[in-house]
Parts: structure tokens; C-alpha cells; sequence
């Protein structure tokens, strides 16, 4: 069993007395334990719901699909057998979205009960409420907690750009502060931080952050320095990664796949995760709204997927592999699709009623397909008698992923060979029946991307849009096949220039405004500091 019993099975008592948003300052207290009487059995029951608030951000409706769908690489159309739902899917892809999208509440309603949690218990631990393990002292422990706030500072001031910046349990309504100033605290938070934290690599600290969880964090804050704060921070970024490289705990994978199979957590790759687990912490659900219904049967699971599915993939970002990249079949289910025996054809309900089901790349635009339009999600395992959630604990960052930032900060440094070799080596395993093609030149990096940017109607590109080259195009096209499906591509798509200047499928820019999602008007309704 995972080790998500330890502490993440706490959530919900720790929850009763963890977290409150409410703005009457009065509250009536109903039952008999609250934040000042509650008391932890011990700190993994303490800690846990700070792990157990990231779960709630992968959804169709919340940080993962926002972030997914807003950029060039899936899209959420309707079709005939729904997924409009008032239009709050088509404009994450248009760039229309508005401060009442329910993505946007979601994301912020998951990511500052984290911040207030770790608020709280880092004032409890200062306290001594917190009883300690043996062998962990109470700075080991406010390092994890401190990390674990800064995780949750990073995805705001990287979704939001200004916000609130709450460092302690005070009442008061906070003023928005800049994104420059949440940026800082974040830097100075982990640089204090992880000298105290472990450097174990275990099933203890598994889910948790350690001190090279904390380092992969560190790294992305750099990585994106440029994007938050107007400085880029390539050698920082670059100090971070090489610091993971040396300790030599992880490993790629030999078989990319294995970072996703359901019992994922043995992983040699994985350096932090979210993890999941069908009955005890749910929430890790792509195969409910990617999938059609009808693939019910191909693994004889115990849930029914959505109607006939939405989330898939763009065309154009799909036109943009090689063909012999194993990563393409290792992300994206594709073609004629079959019963659990192989052999009998799955079948239409809806505009393709009665026909054999066969997912085709090609979709005629991002707001509306057919039922077996587009490839949809074939990264996670979904296991025979699958449940409507699954178990495959969620890679939030990979060792791949500290190899390629590492790739990109020497390319961006002025030295594209090496960054060749890295990136290379991770091709390795997505080309074993072609060694040769694993191999990338400093050329090919610093190329335009492979991607065919342009307006869709009808299948067809009717307006190309900016034309211009982006800058190491390669390289974000590495990106994307590497990190399909794994809540990258928005970041990316920013940081290469992309996200706002090019157009794909029924996406047009609509101005660098869109960079930052606006914050959500009952956040702004319940604290009019954050206008």
C-alpha cells in the first residue's frame, strides 16, 4: 500500500480544523473541535492535508485541464453528446475565459487553503502542538512545511501573476501584492529551506519534499524567472538541476510508460508526486473525460466515462511527432478501439451510432467534433475493472524533467552541443527501434519549431497568423513530447513566446493580458483588496 495511508487518510479531521476561508470573523462553531482544540497524534497526520489540498488541482475543472487546454496542445470541444456546459471549456481554448470560469475558482480555492494550512502549522509547530518523530527535529520539519507553502505560492504567482500574500493565521483581508514580491518570497522561502530538509529518497518521504523535490521546485521558479520577474535565471536554474544530477537518487526509466503505470510509485524517475489512490485519496480522473463510453468495455471498468469524451489532443501539436516516436502511442489512444478480448469493435452511440469506434487525429476545430474525433489520453494506465478514479500517483516533476531544463538553460547559456547530449539521452528509450533517430543535433534545437501554427475551419489552416520563428523551436517541440498530458505545456508555450502570439485550431491571440488568469470575482467579492 502507498504511502499516502501515512498521512494523507487524515485529511478529513485535519481539514475540520485546518482550513477556513469564511469571511465572518464570528463564525459559530458547531462541534466540539476547533483549530485552537484539536490536537495531531503525530506531524505525518499534521502534514498531510498540505499534501492532501494539492489532489483537489487535478481535474477537468481546475488547475490541470485550465492549464492544459489554454495552450496549444489539448482542447475540450463539444460534441453531440455534450461537454458545453455554458462554455466554459471553449474559453480556456479561445482565451475568453472570464473571473467567473469555474476553472479559475477551483484553482484558487485549492491553492490558498494550501497556503493557509501551512500558515497554520507552522504557527502550531512554533507552539510545540506538533508532536515530533523520532530523529526529526522541528526544523526539519517547518523546511517541509515551508517548501510546501512555496509549492503552492509558485502555481499562484504563475497562474494569477498578482495575488495575496498571506504569511501568517492574521484575519485582516490582505492587500494584492506583485508578482515580483510573491516570486521573492518563494526564492528566499526555499533557499532557506532546503538545507533542513531530507535528503532521504524513501517510501517515507515519498509524496513529499525532500530536499531535491525542493531543488526540481527551485529549478522551475528559475526557469521561468524571466516570465515572473523581467531577469532571467538560467545559471540559477542550471545550479539546481546539476545539484539533483550529483546525487545520483534517480534515474530515467528504461520504459517511458512505467512513470505512468498504475502502481507508479516505485518509479526511479519520479522526484515528487501527488499520490492517488482509488479509495482512500481520489481525484486523478483524465480517463473519465477523455475517454468515450464505450471504452467502458476495452478494460471492463466499473465506471463510465463522460458521454463520448472531450479532452484531446490539438491536431496540430499531434502532426508535430515523428511517427516512429514511441512516446506518441506511449501518450495518445488512437485508431480502431476493442472489447477487453481484442477482438470485438467497440461502437459509436451518438453521430456515429452503430458504427465501428475509430479515434482519428484530424478535428474540424476547437469547439465542436464528432464523437471519434481526435486522440485522446493513453498516458495514465487505466487498469482492468478501473474506477471512475484511478491510482497512478500524478509525476508532478520527473528526472526527465531536471534533464531538460538543464538542456534548455545550456542551450539558452550558448551551449547548444551540450544540450544536444542531454536531450538526446532522453530520446534514448522513445526510439529503440531506431537508435539513430534518438539523436538530436544543436541545430535541430535552436530550429523553428515542427509545429504548423494557423487558424482552423473545417480541418484546413485558413489563416496562418504570426508567422515569425520561435526562438529554440526545437527544443519546445522536445518539450511537448516529453510532457503531454502533464500539466507543462501553458508554461512552456509562455516561456517560448508562443502562448499569446500564435494561433491554433479556432485560437486567435487575444493580447498579453492572457499571459495570467484574472482572479475570481468571489475571491474579489469576498476581499475587495484583490480588485
Amino acid at each position: 500500500m502507498k504511502r499516502i495511508k501515512n498521512y494523507i487518510i487524515y485529511f478529513s479531521l485535519a481539514a475540520a480544523c485546518g482550513y477556513s476561508c469564511n469571511k465572518d470573523l464570528n463564525e459559530k462553531v458547531y462541534h466540539d473541535v476547533t483549530e485552537e482544540t484539536y490536537t495531531y497524534t503525530d506531524a505525518y497526520q499534521a502534514i498531510g492535508i498540505l499534501y492532501a489540498n494539492m489532489r483537489g488541482l487535478f481535474n477537468h475543472v481546475n488547475y490541470y485541464m485550465a492549464n492544459e487546454t489554454s495552450s496549444d496542445e489539448l482542447v475540450m470541444p463539444a460534441n453531440a453528446s455534450g461537454w458545453d456546459d455554458g462554455g466554459i471549456y471553449k474559453r480556456m481554448h479561445l482565451h475568453t475565459w472570464n473571473s467567473e470560469n469555474p476553472q479559475l475558482t477551483n484553482m484558487w480555492n485549492s491553492l490558498y487553503p494550501g497556503v493557509i494550512n501551512a500558515n497554520s502549522l507552522l504557527e502550531q509547530l512554533d507552539a510545540d502542538k506538533i508532536p515530533l518523530p523520532s530523529g526529526v527535529t522541528k526544523e526539519a520539519l517547518g523546511a517541509e512545511i515551508r517548501a510546501a507553502r512555496a509549492f503552492f505560492y509558485w502555481l499562484i504567482m504563475d497562474n494569477f501573476g498578482d495575488a495575496a500574500l498571506i504569511t501568517s493565521t492574521s484575519k485582516d483581508l490582505p492587500a494584492k501584492s506583485t508578482r515580483k514580491d510573491i516570486y521573492n518570497l518563494v526564492v528566499t522561502e526555499l533557499t532557506q529551506a532546503i538545507p533542513g530538509l531530507s535528503e532521504d529518497k524513501n517510501q517515507l518521504m515519498y509524496g513529499r519534499f525532500n530536499k531535491w523535490a525542493a531543488k526540481a521546485l527551485l529549478a522551475n521558479v528559475y526557469l521561468n524567472a524571466e516570465v515572473y520577474t523581467g531577469e532571467a535565471k538560467w545559471t540559477d536554474c542550471l545550479t539546481q538541476c546539476n545539484d539533483i544530477i550529483a546525487s545520483n537518487k534517480y534515474q530515467l526509466e528504461a520504459d517511458y510508460r512505467s512513470n505512468f503505470i498504475t502502481d507508479n510509485q516505485n518509479s526511479t524517475e519520479i522526484v515528487f508526486s501527488i499520490p492517488f489512490d482509488e479509495n482512500q485519496a481520489g481525484g486523478q480522473s483524465p480517463h473519465m473525460y477523455s475517454w468515450h463510453g464505450a471504452l467502458k468495455d476495452k478494460v471492463n471498468m466499473q465506471a463510465t466515462p463522460w458521454g463520448s469524451g472531450s479532452a484531446m489532443a490539438v491536431s496540430q501539436f499531434i502532426d508535430t511527432y515523428d511517427a516512429q516516436d514511441s512516446r506518441l502511442s506511449d501518450t495518445w489512444l488512437y485508431g480502431p478501439q476493442f472489447a477487453s478480448d481484442g477482438v470485438t469493435p467497440l461502437k459509436g452511440s451518438y453521430d456515429q451510432a452503430g458504427k465501428p469506434l475509430v479515434f482519428t487525429k484530424d478535428i474540424p476545430d476547437g469547439l465542436y467534433t464528432g464523437e471519434s474525433e481526435g486522440y485522446r489520453m493513453n498516458k495514465f494506465e487505466v487498469k482492468t475493472g478501473a474506477r471512475g478514479s484511478l491510482s497512478n500517483d500524478f509525476p508532478f516533476f520527473r528526472y526527465s524533467e531536471v534533464l531538460m531544463m538543464k538542456a534548455e538553460c545550456l542551450l539558452r547559456t550558448g551551449n547548444a552541443g551540450e544540450a544536444a547530449t542531454v536531450v538526446s539521452n532522453v530520446r534514448s528509450r522513445a526510439f529503440k527501434a531506431n537508435p539513430g533517430k534518438a539523436t538530436v543535433t544543436a541545430a535541430q534545437l535552436t530550429a523553428n519549431s515542427r509545429y504548423k501554427y494557423g487558424y482552423v475551419e473545417n480541418y484546413k489552416i485558413v489563416d496562418a497568423g504570426d508567422t515569425s520563428p520561435i526562438p529554440y523551436g526545437g527544443m519546445l517541440d522536445e518539450l511537448g513530447w516529453e510532457f503531454a498530458w502533464e500539466g507543462h505545456r501553458r508554461r512552456d508555450d509562455i516561456r517560448f513566446g508562443v502562448y499569446t502570439k500564435k494561433s491554433w485550431l479556432s485560437h486567435k491571440p487575444t493580447g498579453d493580458d492572457r499571459k495570467t488568469f484574472m482572479i475570481p470575482q468571489s475571491a474579489v467579492n469576498a476581499n475587495p483588496n484583490l480588485q
